[in-house]
């Protein structure tokens, strides 16, 4: 048999070789167009961008984007920070150009340029470059790092400075449906706050509450409630937070202070449930937040925002056996999620449990000091419910009682020494070594995925939180921070 000509072999390569890339590009999970070319100026495809340097590369480059659709409610981002986008007056009928200042702070280092279009309803990004600050292109080729080895600890509004010394940590933020597009609070700084974390590997949950001194919708307020559900569908969508691990509905709604907007209409047990998945109405509804977003990101997960414990304004018409309000609360409303799960499954549609659990365990350090955690402070007056950090161990035990929820991870978003009937901040109580038996405590419960110290580093002008922040380090609150510090670089 005559072996085939040279020349024949090479278009047969050349056609693999095409092929293999078209496999390759549908294959990889990109949303948008990556541009990564040479020069100042990429001409096809679209959109086309022009990168232009002031004062001869010293002073900050232009960015311009180009493109034949006139896409609304646009966004630029370097290194995930929004920056100012202009639309230019002179683009050419049928084309639309748009442009930005690069800033110069960012030292010449490799930065990522990304344009994002739809942001009203959850920013899609349209394309990317990789650059550096005077406006040349970089190698976009990163070495695969070693993954990072994970670590239960958190801090809530982590300081995007802290040395996790390589561990994956977590990270809790939190954002408001009704400051959806205000600074700090909204989305975009949000999303800028969730870019710093994640590139230190950090996990990330994002708490959504509905507004400043209102956790949840009113009861019954249904245009509240489409508010809230139009924003976590907003979340959902943006693909700038594709890097958020979870997202935490609300926190410590069974009490009044978390219900200021209309105290006449406190977040009930049955309320909740119908915002999370819809319990108590027609099957065929979807108005629901596990329903919403799933159908916009099947990949993030919804967790059940946590019952504030020790708190007596609220009881559930489902008394445990321990019978505490808050603790009754709980068990009611675990108990209509799974039923409002069970139903939508036995109609056909998909299982709408939750994807877990975040709880409040504070300590109540008393004259326990560190061994705090360890210790059983059953209280008598209370019909033995646990009085310190071991009221976890309560909500477990309520969350493992229902089949839809048996064994969900859960996720102690909220731990520090302050109990507000003593009034004491960690600054002043904090006794060295509780955090350490807090976690040694926690990694003997395989459910408990994380345990964060409120909180790290407030970033949004709140001085009562100054005694109680790790990156302050303010009185006690020092020795809480080496330790901190101390568990990333030793614990295994």
């Amino acid at each position: 048999m005559s072996r085939p000509t040279g020349p024949w072999l090479r278009r047969v390569g050349w056609g693999l070789g095409v092929l293999a890339l078209m496999a390759l590009y549908w294959l990889l999970p990109i949303r948008g167009q990556v541009i990564i070319a040479p020069g100042g100026e990429w001409e096809e495809p679209w959109p086309r961008w022009r990168i232009s340097s002031a004062n001869g590369g010293d002073g900050p480059a232009t960015v311009q984007i180009s493109d034949v659709v006139g896409w609304p409610y646009v966004l630029a981002t370097v290194n995930g920070q929004p920056v100012p986008v202009q639309l230019l007056s002179d683009a050419t009928p049928s084309v639309y150009a748009w442009a930005f200042v690069l800033p110069v702070s960012t030292d010449g280092e490799v930065v990522e340029v990304a344009f994002y279009h739809h942001c009203n309803t959850g920013c899609q990004r349209r394309s990317s470059i990789v650059l550096g600050s005077d406006g040349s292109e970089r190698n976009a080729t990163r070495l695969p790092q070693r993954a990072a080895a994970p670590t239960p600890l958190c801090a809530v509004e982590a300081n995007p400075d802290r040395n996790w010394y390589g561990r994956s940590g977590w990270a809790v933020t939190l954002t408001y449906a009704r400051l959806a597009d205000q600074p700090h609070w909204g989305i975009d700084d949000l999303a800028w706050r969730v870019h710093q974390v994640t590139a230190r590997g950090l996990r990330v949950l994002v708490r959504v509450d509905y507004d400043q001194g209102q956790s949840m919708p009113p009861a019954g307020d249904q245009q509240a409630l489409a508010l809230y559900l139009g924003y976590l569908r907003r979340l959902a969508r943006d693909q700038r937070l594709t890097g958020v691990y979870g997202y935490v509905l609300g926190s410590g709604y069974n009490e009044l202070s978390s219900n200021k907007l209309d105290p006449q209409r406190p977040v009930t047990p049955q309320w909740y449930a119908r915002i999370f998945n819809g319990y108590g109405e027609p099957v065929d509804r979807d108005d629901n937040a596990i329903q919403i977003v799933r159908a916009e990101n099947g990949q993030v997960r919804l967790l059940v925002g946590p019952v504030r414990p020790w708190v007596e304004d609220q009881d559930g018409d489902l008394p445990t056996a321990t019978d505490a309000p808050w603790l009754n609360y709980m068990y009611t409303l675990v108990a209509m999620l799974d039923a409002g799960a069970q139903t939508k499954h036995a109609a056909g549609y998909a299982l709408a449990a939750p994807d877990g659990f975040a709880l409040h365990a504070p300590g109540r350090v008393g004259d326990l000091g560190a061994l705090e955690p360890r210790t059983d402070q059953r209280r008598p007056e209370w019909n033995g419910a646990q009085a310190g950090f071991r009221v976890y161990r309560d909500w477990l035990d309520i969350i493992n009682a229902f089949p839809t929820t048996r064994g969900l991870p859960v996720f102690i978003t909220s731990t520090n020494t302050f109990v507000a009937a003593e009034g004491v901040a960690p600054a002043d109580n904090y006794p060295a070594g509780w955090l350490s038996t807090a976690l040694a405590e926690v990694r003997q419960a395989p459910q408990v995925q994380a345990l964060c110290w409120f909180l790290d580093q407030d970033r949004s002008g709140d001085r009562r939180w100054d005694n109680f922040s790790l990156t302050l380090g303010r009185g006690r609150m020092a020795d809480a921070a080496a330790e901190f510090d101390a568990l990333l670089r030793t614990t295994p």
